[in-house]
């Protein structure tokens, strides 16, 4: 039997999630996309936790890998990457999750505009009881979830430093926009889940990697990567997008 090449593949790295995975798989498996269309990819590195069982509960319904030992954050999403067969990729971190429109809507706009080379979308940051705390811009307040790549372009630019185990998602967008484009779409269609065990808490971290950033690529680069207002170009938005936003917005 012949598996039906899938047009995306969403990657989900996750590390001791147990408490939040399967709330982000069941987001991803209640598309509107058809599921034949998609596959999710979740990347375990070496979680010591319930995580692999969690997942198990999911085994026919996604595409699973273990990291042999804990590899970190950017390795993850390369080995998801290298791993993935859709034509476009998207991140979604196992703590988040996503509008039922959300793998559809952003592979339509790829689809149907094929100058544009990724695209990102607006999201609404929850707490842990799923809360709206606020709707952000992700041109204002970017995160590294919730862009849809072509994946040929992100092979092509060196896929993740594997050396920042922070601001990742910040080194490789310096690199992948020197020769591409990230557009936003203005629907809030990701969720991102703010709680006391987020890796961005750690400033120390934050800080070295940010240091880190300015000595691979210099100052003013480092600087541009951490502004919270470079626009980016605005996509149009279709009128069928909000179908069915208002029931799907938790």
């Amino acid at each position: 039997m012949t598996v039906p090449q899938p047009l995306v593949s969403v990657i989900v790295p996750a590390y001791n999630q147990e408490r939040y995975i399967g709330r982000c798989l069941r987001s991803l498996l209640q598309q509107t996309m058809p599921q034949d269309q998609y596959e999710i990819v979740v990347i375990d590195d070496a979680s010591t936790d319930r995580t692999p069982y969690a997942l198990e509960l999911f085994h026919d319904q996604i595409v699973r890998l273990r990291n042999p030992v804990n590899l970190g954050l950017p390795a993850s999403l390369n080995r998801g990457i290298q791993a993935a067969r859709g034509r476009y990729v998207v991140r979604v971190d196992s703590d988040d999750y996503v509008n039922a429109n959300f793998v559809n809507i952003l592979h339509f706009f790829l689809d149907q505009n094929p100058k544009h080379d990724a695209v990102a979308c607006d999201y609404l940051m929850v707490d842990d009881d799923e809360q709206v705390l606020k709707r952000a811009d992700c041109t204002e307040d970017p995160i590294a979830c919730g862009i849809m790549f072509r994946r040929d372009q992100l092979l092509a630019v060196g896929l993740y430093d594997e050396s920042f185990l922070r601001h990742e998602e910040r080194e490789f967008r310096l690199r992948f926009e020197r020769h591409f484009r990230i557009g936003r779409l203005e629907l809030p269609l990701y969720r991102y889940r703010r709680h006391d065990h987020n890796m961005t808490n750690d400033v120390g971290a934050m800080d070295l990697h940010r240091d880190r950033l300015a000595a691979k690529h210099g100052l003013d680069a480092a600087r541009r990567a951490f502004e919270t207002s470079t626009p980016m170009p605005l996509l149009p938005q279709p009128a069928h997008a909000l179908h069915g936003l208002a029931r799907t917005a938790r």
